[in-house]
């Protein structure tokens, strides 16, 4: 199971910006004023020689008692009771200040690793830009700039230095591992008491019920499942209460172990940020995905258009995924649910052949050639299978990594039409084939 790395510190150190630098990614927004981060921002950690979580979080203000920066604070207690390790960043330009002090506070009373980050250090002697923050009292501060990434890699390199290097995935069993996950009360606990016929788990109009991720073998139309109720904070330290249902790095990690993804979203709620980050995630991971609108039954047809709507315009990057109308409750819509998600874990788990696939992509190229770069014209050639679970093709070709991104998709929505790979993400890799004469020329 992937560590995972929790950035703290008080508005406008610069979180976002290293939470970009460790994911590689603009997912943060980044602006030169402090609070801009409220609610928290989770990727893969692609900056390091181990695979890792990360979680930006808002501006930790653990004193204040209300009002929107108590909500803030209480959302980075409860990621810092999931940590694996924290980097708590502070700025060496500003230099110490007593908010870092009540932050360190904190931190010092946690039974995990902690590792300050000096940031905005570009430029500045190391050893003066840290000697400010040993009296924060723990440890030895790391000087990086997150703009620049100097020093990045080594701050990240130290805090997972204790965590094993990654296994060898052991030989999993035939049961397709289902992860039921949304946001409270949206039904997932009454789902699995209606797919096994009892109260299996506690169900309960209230957010807050399930405090734990709970796993439970379940069989279908002969068929093997485990079912994954993500769910409640586990209590692990001093768990802070919290009116969220489930803690969002448990769930990332059901994510990543399941097989495919069943997001409840309810439809007679907006469909809020919240859904789309975690509908992202699983995108990311590569999960074959299904998604559930619950308590359908309870509405009217002029809002259940309405809710079309919504669903289409912030979830419109799931157009690979299938929508399911359900009542949980009622169990109206289940039996279709559960046959896109066979359907889905069939297509993530699919062998592609490889003359086909050249057949298709010289079908598309002839249909829709790609644009020019410069004075060329990139030309894909041949593809083959690269894996799967997600399904990987790779593409070769002559100047294909000058391929833009538009093409890109036309050649995944291409090859997802061919073979019928709804409920799956695909990815496409460029190989671009060596040209035999560079040499001669360079002689």
């Amino acid at each position: 199971m992937k560590p995972t790395l929790v950035l703290v510190g008080r508005p406008n150190v610069g979180k976002s910006t290293l939470f970009n630098r460790l994911t590689r990614s603009r997912d943060a927004i980044v602006a030169d004023m402090p609070g801009l981060t409220r609610d928290r921002h989770y990727g893969h950690g692609k900056l390091g020689r181990k695979p890792y979580l990360v979680v930006d979080t808002g501006g930790f203000e653990p004193l204040v008692k209300d009002g929107i920066l108590h909500e803030m604070a209480r959302q980075t207690e409860q990621a810092i009771a999931e940590a694996d390790a924290v980097i708590f960043v502070v700025d060496g330009r500003s230099g110490l200040t007593p908010h870092d002090k009540e932050i360190a506070n904190k931190l010092r009373r946690l039974e995990r690793p902690v590792f300050v980050a000096v940031n905005k250090a570009e430029g500045m002697n190391s050893g003066m830009v840290e000697a400010d923050f040993h009296e924060l009292g723990l440890g030895e501060p790391n000087a990086i700039s997150a703009a620049h990434g100097e020093g990045v890699r080594g701050l990240v390199d130290l805090a997972l230095e204790s965590f094993p290097e990654p296994e060898e995935e052991e030989e999993k069993s035939s049961a397709v591992r289902v992860a039921i996950v949304g946001r409270p009360n949206v039904g997932k606990s009454t789902m699995i008491n209606t797919l096994l016929g009892e109260e299996r788990v506690i169900a309960f109009d209230a957010p807050g019920t399930t405090r734990d991720s709970i796993e439970i073998d379940f069989e279908r139309n002969g068929r093997q499942y485990v079912l994954v109720d993500t769910a409640g904070m586990r209590k692990r330290g001093k768990v802070f209460e919290s009116i969220e249902k489930f803690s969002v790095v448990k769930t990332l990690k059901a994510i990543e172990d399941a097989n495919v993804v069943i997001l409840m979203v309810d439809a007679q709620a907006d469909v809020s940020d919240q859904d789309a980050h975690i509908a992202d995630f699983i995108v990311q991971s590569g999960r074959a995905l299904v998604v559930a609108v619950n308590k359908w039954d309870g509405l009217d047809t002029y809002v259940r258009e309405q809710t079309r709507q919504t669903l289409q315009r912030k979830l419109k990057f799931l157009d690979f995924a299938k929508f399911h109308f359900v009542s949980a409750r009622e169990n109206i819509g289940l039996e279709a649910l559960f046959r896109s998600v066979d359907s889905a874990y069939a297509a993530a788990m699919t062998k592609l052949s490889t003359p086909r696939l050249a057949r298709v992509l010289a079908d598309a190229v002839a249909k829709q050639a790609p644009a020019k770069h410069g004075l060329f014209r990139p030309k894909p050639r041949y593809a083959h299978q690269g894996g799967s679970n997600p399904p990987i093709i790779v593409v070769h070709g002559n100047a294909v990594d000058q391929i833009t991104d538009s093409y890109r998709r036309y050649l995944e929505h291409t090859f997802r039409e061919a073979f019928k790979l709804q409920g799956t993400p695909l990815r496409i890799q460029f190989v671009t084939s060596k040209n035999p004469f560079a040499d001669r020329d360079k002689k």
